[in-house]
């Protein structure tokens, strides 16, 4: 049983798949070959923005528009602790300071209300600057966009939506990657539609941000790569990486419906025996990971482990306890929903391809384990 079956996936399409390859193969134009720009065209459309730019990995989409926005020393930037260390990771990499918020109980996504907190604390204490807000869409659902952008345009901030896990998620009718001034997502592996290699894409509406942003791709270029108008990365996508990825997003919108129909299944069969995802009634989640909720996680890990059955835990340590952010001086006790969170937290097996058979073998085992 796999935690994440892409051999499915690819046996679906691996047809299309060796055909873009060798399409690539023949034309060479392995850095920014024509398959960048029809990929970016085509998930432009598919998130409802403008404008879409593909980038080496999901942590340089993030990284990039702060880049753009000349986030750096003595900016605030305000993040939940609760996700992977890149949506936070890229703030201190620039000299800013990131912020952590408390995320809410159900969805596990920002608190808006803290977020608003946060913001007052850092203005009061008048150290920081706060620039901007980098709300997560955890596990595929997205966070709350109305109330995080109504924030940020009362107190003047710019929002980064960090769409990693809920791209192929829906916000009031609203694609994620359309729901803040700018988006960036991921297409590692493991992420609901993913590539071969690392790569991401940031959306934008803003003509001027594309424009900034195509420059810093590639070494901060002006009208050519060897007239350098800004500090920029090398921070392409291969051509490769999208020449694998056009085939996945023909079947994208299926997957996703397929997805929904196996986190429906868990949630129907598990609900009695542990926490199960709550996603808001406005909401569609991308299901990148299906996360329970246990107080005697580990005891139900070790038996599905002696079942062959594989878990994960995202995220067992919270942002604000990481030795990397230990400059900040948080300590244990200053997010307690969060800590709460992290310490009960387990993923299951979620992929469109799970078998009722395997999901039942996965939701006897649990409520096996959850009993004892």
């Amino acid at each position: 049983m796999q935690f994440i079956d892409l051999k499915a996936q690819q046996a679906r399409i691996r047809e299309q798949i060796e055909a873009n390859i060798r399409k690539v193969l023949d034309h060479g134009m392995y850095i920014m070959g024509p398959e960048i720009k029809e990929l970016e065209q085509r998930l432009a459309e598919y998130a409802g923005t403008k404008y879409a730019l593909g980038v080496a990995s999901g942590t340089d989409a993030l990284l990039m528009p702060l880049m753009a926005k000349e986030i750096g020393p003595g900016d605030a930037v305000f993040t939940p602790a609760f996700t992977f260390i890149a949506t936070a990771e890229v703030v201190q990499l620039l000299g800013a300071t990131p912020v952590f918020t408390e995320i809410d109980g159900k969805t596990y996504n920002m608190d808006p209300i803290h977020l608003e907190e946060e913001i007052k604390r850092v203005m009061a204490e008048g150290k920081l600057t706060p620039k901007a807000i980098i709300p997560v869409d955890l596990f595929g659902q997205p966070a709350d966009y109305d109330e995080i952008n109504a924030i940020a345009e009362k107190y003047g901030l710019w929002v980064l939506e960090d769409a990693a896990q809920g791209f192929g998620g829906v916000y009031k009718g609203k694609k994620a990657g359309a729901l803040a001034h700018t988006a960036g997502t991921s297409f590692f592996p493991a992420k609901p539609l993913g590539t071969y290699g690392d790569g991401g894409m940031i959306f934008t509406d803003d003509e001027n941000m594309l424009a900034i942003l195509d420059s810093i791709r590639v070494h901060g270029q002006g009208s050519d790569k060897y007239n350098n108008v800004r500090i920029g990365i090398n921070g392409r996508l291969d051509t490769i990486m999208a020449a694998v990825l056009l085939p996945k997003v023909d079947i994208f919108d299926e997957e996703i419906e397929l997805r929904q129909k196996v986190a429906n299944r868990y949630t129907e069969m598990l609900g009695a025996h542990v926490i199960t995802p709550f996603v808001k009634e406005q909401n569609l989640s991308a299901w990148a990971q299906y996360s329970i909720l246990h107080p005697e996680r580990d005891r139900i890990i070790e038996g599905l482990k002696s079942e062959n059955i594989p878990s994960a835990i995202y995220y067992p340590k919270p942002l604000h306890l990481q030795e990397a952010f230990a400059n900040l001086s948080y300590e244990p006790g200053d997010l307690p929903v969060t800590e709460k969170i992290a310490a009960e937290v387990f993923s299951i097996p979620m992929h469109p391809y799970l078998s009722e058979k395997d999901q039942d073998t996965i939701v006897e085992a649990i409520i096996r384990y959850a009993k004892k």
